[in-house]
């Protein structure tokens, strides 16, 4: 089975680029299930029911969040309603929403999908190692198929490789996001998880991450406040693809994809 994931969509750019790429490419890639971090797509910080509905609509299956998920407030009237979108898991007892979930893919196949966010340089949460742990003894116990996807919420790069060997052999695949900066290490650990530090982003690349490049300069350059805006020059939409075993769980490849949309602004034909 494949597996498509989208990297973080940041703002109106990164949902034009879903809107006006995902469908053909999820078409031509034969993706079986489509991930999509959407924790940016609400103007650049959180994300709304009528955004994830533009993005089912252009063929997502499941939603993974991070550190801004909770910055539209809205989202607590409906993530607890929504078991496609999840938060990170190792979010303390009680808090709204769930972060796991499984579901069913095109082929008929069992996709558990773990949603977590490292420590480093990150908010105090609880050990995203434990968490992991901890749900892929919940999953067993429920009886979900071998196949498991995690989207590893984290700032440094070495958390995130720590993780990808502790989980190696016991998921299908481990994929960084949340710098928005894409890697060159997408590969399969020996044990036969697919790995890679961080997907990018889906969004404005003429920017820094995302953000008018003015308007973060002058905040690096002044230490002062300044309100961020999405960039909305350069918009691509970057993605990984994960070919597994789904009777095994077991990845067999692993590709980075990357498609940019012509020239214009936001609606440009």
């Amino acid at each position: 089975m494949r597996i498509l994931f989208v990297a973080d969509v940041v703002g109106s750019a990164g949902r034009e680029a879903c809107a006006r790429l995902l469908p053909a490419l999820r078409r031509r890639v034969g993706a079986d299930f489509c991930i999509v971090n959407a924790e940016n797509a609400a103007s650049g910080a959180g994300v709304t029911r009528k955004i994830l509905n533009e993005l089912l609509g252009a063929g997502a299956d499941a939603f993974t969040g991070g550190n801004h998920i909770w910055d539209r407030k809205e989202v607590f009237d409906f993530i607890d309603d929504e078991p496609r979108l999840l938060r990170a898991l190792n979010y303390p007892p009680g808090t709204a929403g769930r972060g796991y979930g499984t579901f069913r893919a095109a082929n008929g196949t069992s996709v558990s999908v773990l949603s977590l966010m490292g420590r480093v340089f990150m908010p105090p949460l609880d050990d995203p190692f434990r968490a992991a742990n901890d749900a892929l003894s919940r999953l067993r116990s429920e009886g979900a198929g071998p196949v498991v996807f995690v989207d590893f919420h984290a700032e440094a790069t070495s958390e995130k490789i720590a993780m990808g060997w502790f989980l190696d052999g016991r998921v299908t695949a481990v994929i960084g996001t949340h710098t928005h900066v894409p890697t060159a290490d997408a590969h399969i650990l020996p044990a036969g998880t697919a790995y890679m530090t961080d997907a990018g982003m889906t969004g404005p690349y003429d920017s820094v991450i995302g953000v008018e490049k003015d308007l973060a300069i002058r905040r690096m350059r002044s230490h002062l406040p300044v309100r961020f805006q999405p960039a909305e020059k350069d918009r691509r939409l970057a993605a990984v693809l994960v070919e597994a075993d789904d009777r095994s769980g077991r990845a067999l490849s692993i590709e980075r994809i990357e498609e940019r949309l012509p020239d214009g602004p936001p609606g440009a034909q």
